[in-house]
């Protein structure tokens, strides 16, 4: 079967919706004879940052000499980038024989009937289990209790920044949401926190004392020190410093995820993991993890940043607030344009509010999907101008910016993907709705 025809069956699965649970993973792993025990997970929940940690986990642990597997979502240009192997993406022609044996399995009678992100956790698992990975590093798709990756027996879990998104699955309280993503904890096994609320805080105490697992916590048993010269990275943990490292994804909030993959890290170790403080300093400094402050040179410079709800607003936010002025003549500075557009679930009108002040136009990209706020309400908020199309889109940002400004694209990532296939030249899958 070709890639493309493949795809074009395994994404009509997606038909079926988000249905959160775990039994039907459970069932389908029984079904295909799956050893969950056969090989060690890391699993990395939380808001945001979960995709950025769990990649610089799994870089550093390449970096020490393990086969690493690697299962995120959703992929920005094709399926394949969901499923990597010591950081490269399985080609298109094993993804085809993947999903063409797959959907013919779960077509017979008896088998399970499971969703699209269940399919993909599995495919993911048989490709880590046929290259002889040695370790996995599992993005939670939603959640954490009632996620598919939860059916994998971790022996670390990671729980990145707390904050409010998908409030229709997993609760509208900080500690709804956190108690949730805390399901990925386990009797016994350690957890590495890096969220600073109050109330997600309070629920991942509560958990981890249930299921009497060790948690580890940001601020009180490692931290990033000081910032020293040359914005070097050091991380205090289990009484000694480990530093200094050079990080290669920007922004000030990658200090505090390469802190939390740091201490997961250190942990490892404590597991029997061999990671010389040499494979960690690689790992950070070369993991690729595109659309997170993705620089993207030309006249005007672009941004794109995959912040899809006020938390990762914030953090674009602050930034761009540290970008030194770029200044034409003597009083003006160089125009700034922000691309967006944005799922109507999300709470745009906050993302507007924090970042609207910051620019000198907005422009909306048009509704790409169902789900999709329309530029109408997005007007409603936060006056813009309107395109028929991405390109479009892009075509008038980048005008409205001029060749010494900057333009900015975020909001959704299938706003920020669609745009960056098309300034990159990138071969993308059809859009997906997860």
């Amino acid at each position: 079967m070709r890639y493309e025809i493949a795809i074009e069956k395994l994404f009509a699965l997606q038909a079926r919706g988000v249905r959160l649970g775990v039994d039907r993973m459970h069932d389908a792993l029984r079904f295909r004879r799956f050893d969950v025990d056969a090989m060690p997970c890391v699993i990395v929940a939380g808001t945001n940052g979960k995709g950025s940690v769990s990649a610089m986990i799994a870089a550093s642990l390449t970096a020490a000499g393990y086969r690493t597997g690697l299962f995120t979502s959703p992929h920005l240009h094709r399926f394949t980038e969901r499923i990597r192997i010591d950081g490269r993406p399985i080609g298109t022609r094993e993804a085809a024989r993947r999903i063409s044996d797959v959907l013919a399995a779960f077509a017979a009678p008896d088998a399970p009937q499971v969703t699209f992100f269940e399919l993909s956790t599995l495919m993911a698992v048989e490709a880590f289990r046929d290259h002889e990975c040695e370790v996995a590093v599992l993005e939670v798709g939603l959640g954490g209790r009632l996620d598919a990756t939860n059916a994998l027996p971790g022996v670390l879990g990671v729980i990145t920044r707390i904050a409010f998104d998908h409030m229709n699955y997993l609760g509208n309280t900080l500690f709804e949401i956190a108690s949730e993503k805390a399901g990925i904890v386990r009797s016994g096994m350690p957890v590495v926190v890096g969220t600073r609320e109050p109330e997600a805080l309070r629920a991942i105490r509560s958990s981890a004392r249930r299921r009497r697992a060790k948690a580890i916590f940001i601020d009180r048993d490692f931290s990033a020190l000081p910032e020293a010269e040359g914005a070097s990275l050091y991380v205090q943990t289990e009484g000694r410093e480990i530093g200094p490292f050079s990080l290669a994804l920007c922004g000030d909030h990658q200090r505090d995820n390469a802190t939390c993959a740091v201490a997961a890290l250190v942990r490892l170790r404590s597991l029997g993991f061999r990671i010389p403080d040499a494979a960690v300093r690689r790992g950070l400094s070369r993991v690729r993890w595109p659309a997170r402050l993705e620089r993207i040179a030309g006249s005007p410079e672009l941004l794109l940043d995959a912040a899809h709800n006020p938390d990762g607003s914030a953090a674009l936010a602050q930034h761009l607030g540290a970008l030194p002025a770029r200044v034409r003549g003597k009083t003006r500075r160089a125009r700034r344009v922000l691309l967006f557009g944005v799922m109507s679930d999300k709470d745009y009108p906050a993302m507007l509010r924090i970042l609207g002040p910051l620019f000198d136009h907005v422009v909306y990209a048009p509704k790409l999907m169902a789900r999709a706020a329309s530029v109408r309400e997005l007007r409603r908020v936060q006056p813009g101008s309107a395109a028929r199309s991405v390109e479009a889109a892009l075509a008038r940002a980048k005008k409205l910016a001029g060749p010494k400004g900057l333009v900015v694209i975020a909001g959704s990532i299938f706003v920020v993907a669609q745009a960056r296939a098309l300034l990159l030249r990138l071969p993308s899958d059809p859009l997906i709705r997860m």
